[in-house]
């Protein structure tokens, strides 16, 4: 695929890596050389753009998988470090996800009570693969000093992985973590200016969006990943409709966003209360705001999917995980592996993956 300028990131071509969590850093946090190798096997096999797994942002409640990496101290900052120097030696740029699990919490450091909210629990189990935990337990309702403890914790964080040498930041408000929380209403029960009307709802997304752009300044990258669904709950849809997700990109857009990564389970799927669009096709129609799009992009549908957005990035995640150098397969007409889920059990680390290609290597 054609070179793309992406914010002011040239870019030689339009793939980028989705953001997914593999839980493989050290017990406290810190980013290692296992996680530095497998980060460069994706920039040497042709991906544009990297996004890390989801990063927590302080020493609270925002960490939610055993072995996440964090990006709150000077060793955490320097490991990021030496893997970002590694990415951009390779040929790829790299942004850091920053999130704060909220109720979606299986395992912390720093803590055993999850916030969220209020006091309402994710639907169905937690996940397996992620950690040992089998029922989730009932967060703490946020209080407004907590919440800006979290909103301090996402723009201290900013500033730590440009520190690091980053090339942006994109905020997780996807998938059923913090700042998704906030905007659904089965998470959302508050009745202050968090909850209730989208509007409100829509507050604390904002006011992250606008510390992580005080905290970076205005030359920098800075997006948000969203989506309606949750790990746990991918058919939850706004009682708004589309008319709320647009609001919702215009409002991130407003607060300094300058780009969208919308995630589903298709791009093209038709997911909202009312009407045939997409998140994507919704994003897209968005002046100002530039977008990364996700959802089970392929070889057989990468091209049909770029034309129709053109200029979007295409974020790729299964073919991924599969196919390190999925971009250099495409381009050297390879085959291209379907995913094997076996190389995410008993637990989805690059430890366990790299033991599977082992095996089925031999």
């Amino acid at each position: 695929m054609q070179s793309n300028k992406f914010k002011s990131i040239e870019l030689p071509n339009r793939f980028a890596l989705a953001p997914m969590t593999r839980t493989s850093a050290e017990p406290d946090g810190t980013p290692n050389s296992l996680m530095a190798d497998h980060y460069e096997g994706y920039a040497k096999g042709g991906f544009a753009l990297l996004i890390t797994e989801g990063t927590y942002t302080d020493d609270k409640a925002s960490q939610g998988y055993a072995n996440q990496p964090g990006i709150i101290n000077e060793a955490q900052i320097a490991g990021w470090k030496t893997i970002v120097d590694r990415v951009h030696a390779a040929g790829s740029k790299f942004m850091v996800q920053l999130m704060h699990a909220g109720a979606q919490f299986q395992a912390n450091h720093y803590t055993d009570q999850p916030m969220g909210p209020s006091t309402v629990m994710p639907k169905g189990a937690p996940l397996g693969f992620y950690g040992d935990q089998t029922q989730w337990q009932t967060p703490e309702a946020m209080t407004e000093a907590d919440i800006k403890a979290a909103i301090d914790g996402f723009a201290q964080s900013a500033a730590n992985a440009r520190a690091a040498g980053f090339d942006g930041i994109e905020i997780h408000g996807a998938n059923g973590y913090l700042l998704n929380q906030f905007l659904s209403t089965h998470f959302n029960t508050r009745d202050d200016n968090y909850g209730g009307a989208l509007e409100n709802r829509l507050r604390l997304v904002t006011e992250v969006v606008r510390a992580v752009r005080k905290a970076v300044g205005a030359d920098y990258p800075v997006g948000i990943r969203l989506s309606q669904g949750t790990v746990t709950d991918p058919d939850y849809q706004l009682p708004e409709g589309a008319a709320g997700f647009r609001q919702i990109v215009e409002a991130v857009r407003d607060a300094g966003a300058d780009f969208v990564h919308t995630t589903d389970g298709d791009v093209n799927r038709h997911h909202f209360t009312d009407g045939d669009q997409s998140l994507a096709s919704v994003a897209a129609a968005i002046e100002g705001i530039e977008l990364i799009i996700n959802g089970n992009i392929d070889e057989t549908n990468y091209q049909d999917v770029a034309n129709q957005f053109p200029g979007a990035l295409l974020a790729v995640g299964k073919k991924a995980l599969a196919n390190p150098d999925f971009v250099q397969r495409l381009k050297d007409g390879k085959e291209i592996a379907d995913i094997d889920f076996a190389m995410l059990q008993p637990k989805a680390t690059i430890g366990n993956e790299l033991a599977w290609r082992r095996q089925n290597a031999a």
